[in-house]
């Protein structure tokens, strides 16, 4: 076999197993909850860093500031952003997953914060509209390699009578760095124009949670390089990420430069976006079937799970990148009232995840599948975003109304994800886990892609977000059929 068959930049057929050079798989000598304690403070900084361009971007439209708010579409230029920034995201997803097989999953994870810590202080730094989506890009590039690498150490190193408690806790702090960007972002802006930045005080949240993102970096590979059996070699997994995301980044920018140049409706960029999605998603099926794995990576259920996702990312990033912008348009509030508003929605996951984890868990014990479980919360967010959107007609919804409906919804929707994780992670052996996250989180990034770009071009052309709330729950609920017909594997039956 070639290793041109594999993703760009990733390692090639023969490397996907967890196993390192040389046959040995890497020992992790610390315990499992000091594990999730890190990895849980990962999740934290790399969403709080992506959550933040959402508020900035409102910061911008509301104030009429930055290279946002004086331009004629300004909800559909700030979708754009956030699309961009997950395209760059989506696209290393197989790829980090590949790379952690081959490199060490603990090598790809600080790596991954280590560049989203810097690329995160550039964003703060960039004087224009093209500068500041560079750095988006190259930023969610980086992250994208977080995911697929953190879900595999937390299965490899959990008891399994505690994995989807441990995905869920761990999950919990996207949902509190979630919170932590919507609720911090206003005050640091704040702050910022207190410092005499001006116009520019959108910057030094980016230049905060930055900072952030390195300390975190810098004690994860302290955590890491005290309890392995072998250093930390960072340089050769960068090094590839590097090769990779460079020619990856330079796609994605001329894309968005052409749309400039040629004055392309936003949307269409978007499309070309998804085009990018299509040719990789390409690449990694004509991979996978050259090396032999189709059996383990490209099966029925694991297709069904993948697509499935695409109505969580979909949801996740049109609540956490407009739910400020929406609550303040809507309630006709302050941008302060519309953050913590939005807040619940986020904050609701810090019970949410670990919940649905336990309450997971406890019918594996007993002998029970996990899909009813998913299939139930579901079902129970698709109404209450339908709800949500209801609301949204009232010509001046009250705060509390809003806030109630977005905890209760992302209380279930939250407490999906750590379900599907687990059941995801039962359906190919761990040397596949790796490619098996990238490859799930690939197909499921469309969502991410799409969602804020697409609502945003709804509120421009009905002047109500309404139809973006209603475009979301429609999605979910195409998502409860695809998870009824899963077969899932149940651990210990049969």
């Amino acid at each position: 076999m070639k290793e041109a068959a594999a993703a760009p930049g990733v390692a090639g057929p023969g490397s996907g197993s967890a196993s390192l050079p040389g046959g040995t798989r890497p020992v992790f000598s610390g315990r499992h909850t000091h594990l999730w304690a890190f990895l849980l403070a990962g999740w934290l900084i790399s969403y709080a860093d992506r959550t933040v361009t959402g508020p900035v971007v409102s910061w911008m439209i509301d104030s009429r500031a930055g290279f946002i708010g004086d331009a004629a579409h300004p909800a559909t230029l700030g979708g754009l952003i956030g699309s961009m920034f997950f395209t760059g995201y989506m696209l290393t997803q197989y790829a980090g997953g590949r790379l952690g097989d081959r490199y060490g999953h603990r090598e790809m994870l600080v790596v991954s914060l280590l560049w989203a810590g810097l690329m995160t202080l550039v964003s703060g730094l960039a004087g224009g509209l093209v500068a500041f989506v560079v750095a988006r890009v190259l930023t969610g590039l980086g992250e994208g390699v977080f995911y697929s690498n953190d879900r595999v150490l937390v299965i490899a190193h959990t008891p399994p009578a505690r994995r989807t408690a441990g995905l869920g806790i761990v999950l919990s702090g996207l949902s509190i760095g979630l919170t932590v960007g919507v609720l911090a972002t206003p005050h640091l802006i704040d702050w910022g124009g207190s410092l005499g930045l001006g116009g520019r005080a959108w910057s030094m949240p980016l230049y905060v949670f930055g900072v952030v993102s390195l300390l975190i970096a810098a004690a994860t590979w302290a955590f890491f390089r005290g309890r392995g059996d072998r250093p930390l070699r960072l340089g050769p997994p960068t090094v590839r990420l590097i090769g990779y995301s460079l020619p990856t980044a330079a796609v994605i920018v001329v894309l968005f430069l052409c749309a400039d140049a040629f004055g392309w409706p936003d949307w269409l960029t978007a499309v070309g976006s998804g085009v990018l999605f299509a040719g990789m998603l390409a690449v990694v099926v004509r991979g996978i079937v050259r090396e032999g794995r189709s059996a383990a990576l490209l099966n029925r259920n694991v297709w069904l799970v993948c697509v499935a996702f695409v109505a969580v990312m979909w949801n996740l990033w049109f609540f956490s990148f407009w739910s400020v912008q929406i609550v303040k348009e809507s309630a006709h509030s302050s941008l302060g009232a519309a953050a913590l508003t939005a807040a619940f929605n986020a904050g609701a996951g810090i019970i949410g995840f670990p919940v649905g984890g336990w309450i997971a868990d406890r019918r594996v014990r007993a002998g029970k599948g996990r899909k009813p479980l998913a299939v139930t919360c579901a079902v129970v967010h698709t109404v209450l975003a339908t709800a949500f959107g209801l609301s949204l007609l009232d010509g001046s919804p009250s705060l509390l109304l809003l806030g109630l409906i977005l905890f209760f919804s992302g209380l279930f929707f939250n407490a999906l994800q750590p379900i599907v994780h687990s059941l995801l992670g039962d359906l190919a052996g761990a040397e596949n886990r790796g490619a098996l996250f990238g490859l799930f989180n690939l197909v499921a990034e469309a969502g991410a892609v799409a969602s804020p770009v697409v609502s945003g071009v709804l509120r421009d052309a009905t002047g109500s977000w309404a139809p973006g709330v209603f475009t979301a729950a429609g999605v979910m609920a195409v998502s409860v059929a695809l998870y009824m017909l899963v077969k899932e594997r149940v651990p210990g039956a049969g």
